[in-house]
C-alpha cells in the first residue's frame, strides 16, 4: 500500500469535507451576499493544477479521483453562487420598484469577504442547532393568508433587523379565533412585538355585529398583554381597493382600538407610497456605525407591507387577505 497517496487523499477528504455543507447553506439561503466568487474560483484553480500535475505523471489511482470528486462539488458551489446572484437581482429589482419618488440612497457598507465561509459550514455543522429554533423576545406578524407569503426572514436579513422576526400568519384566521390561536401557537415566544393585520375574515361580523368585533379584538389585545404587558402592539388596516363603506367603518373601528390600547395604527393605504430603500438606507447607516436600535413597528411594517403590495397584491384580482 502507497501510504502517501493514502495521506495525500486524506487530505483532500478533509479539505473537501466542507463543501458540501457549503453549497446546501448557500442554497438555502437563497443570496450571494456573503459568497466569494473570486475565492470559490481560486480553490476550483487549484484542484485543477492539481489534477494536471496528476497526469502529467502518469498517477491515475483513487487520489486522482478525489480531486475529481471535490473539483465536482467546488463546481457545484459556483453554479449556486450564480443562481443566488440572479435571486438578489430579482429582488433587487421588485424593491426598486416601490420608490415612486426620488430618495437619498447611501452606499451599502458591504461586510468584508473573507475565507470564513468555507470553515463556517464544517463548525455550523459539528455545533449545529435544531432547526427551527424560535427565540423568545421578538417580534411576530400575525396575519392572514396572504401574509403568511411575506418572507420576514429575509427582509429582516436585509434591513439589519436587531431582533428576530417571526412569521405566525394563519390561513383563514378570524378575530373570533385569534385569541386562542395567540395563546396555543405565539405566546410561548413572549414576544415583545406583534404587528396584527386581521379583520379580512370578518367583515359580515363587523358589518352586522361591530360592537361583538370590537369586543374579540379587544380580547386579543388583553390576551397579550397578559403575556408580556410591555409588548409593543401595532394594528394594520383591512385592505379596501373598492372603496367599501363597511370596510372603511372596520378600519374606523380597528384605528379607534389601537388610539384607546395605546398601539399603533398602519394604514395599508400607504403602502404603495411607502419607500424601503430609504429605510434600508438608515439602517445600514446605524449598522455601520456600531448603533443597536429596535426600530418601531411602524417602520417594520412599512417594510413587510410595501413589499407584501408590490409583490403579492397583483396575484389577488381585488384584495389583500387578511
Amino acid at each position: 500500500m502507497n501510504y502517501a497517496h493514502l495521506l495525500e487523499a486524506l487530505m483532500l477528504i478533509c479539505f473537501g469535507f466542507s463543501w458540501p455543507l457549503n453549497v446546501t447553506k448557500a442554497y438555502k439561503a437563497r443570496t450571494a451576499k456573503g459568497m466569494s466568487l473570486p475565492f470559490i474560483i481560486l480553490i476550483i484553480s487549484g484542484y485543477i493544477a492539481g489534477i494536471w500535475a496528476k497526469m502529467m505523471n502518469g498517477q491515475f489511482n483513487y487520489v486522482l479521483a478525489v480531486y475529481f470528486l471535490n473539483l465536482g462539488i467546488v463546481a457545484f458551489n459556483l453554479l449556486v453562487y450564480f443562481r443566488n446572484k440572479s435571486l438578489d437581482k430579482k429582488a433587487g429589482s421588485a424593491v426598486k420598484e416601490v420608490a415612486a419618488l426620488p430618495v437619498i440612497k447611501i452606499e451599502e457598507v458591504q461586510k468584508e469577504e473573507t475565507m470564513f465561509n468555507y470553515t463556517n459550514s464544517l463548525d455550523e455543522y459539528i455545533n449545529r442547532k435544531p432547526k427551527h429554533e424560535e427565540k423568545e423576545n421578538g417580534v411576530i406578524l400575525m396575519g392572514g393568508s396572504l401574509d403568511r407569503s411575506i418572507p420576514v426572514s429575509q427582509l429582516a436579513g436585509e434591513f439589519n433587523f436587531n431582533f428576530e422576526l417571526y412569521n405566525k400568519s394563519e390561513a383563514g384566521l378570524s378575530l373570533s379565533e385569534a385569541g386562542n390561536y395567540f395563546s396555543k401557537k405565539i405566546a410561548s415566544l413572549k414576544p415583545e412585538g406583534i404587528i396584527i393585520h386581521l379583520g379580512e375574515n370578518d367583515s359580515v361580523l363587523a358589518r352586522t355585529n361591530p360592537s361583538l368585533f370590537d369586543t374579540y379584538y379587544l380580547s386579543l389585545i388583553q390576551t397579550i398583554k397578559a403575556c408580556n404587558k410591555a409588548c409593543r402592539i401595532a394594528l394594520v388596516s383591512v385592505d379596501n381597493p373598492e372603496n367599501d363603506k363597511s370596510i372603511d367603518a372596520m378600519n374606523a373601528h380597528i384605528k379607534a382600538i389601537a388610539q384607546a390600547e395605546k398601539a399603533s395604527y398602519i394604514s395599508l393605504e400607504n403602502a404603495k407610497f411607502w419607500h424601503p430603500e430609504s429605510v434600508k438606507a438608515a439602517s445600514n447607516f446605524a449598522y455601520s456605525m456600531g448603533l443597536n436600535i429596535r426600530k418601531p413597528l411602524n417602520d417594520v411594517a412599512e417594510i413587510l407591507y410595501s413589499w407584501m403590495y408590490h409583490n403579492l397584491a397583483g396575484k389577488t384580482a381585488d384584495k389583500m387577505v387578511g
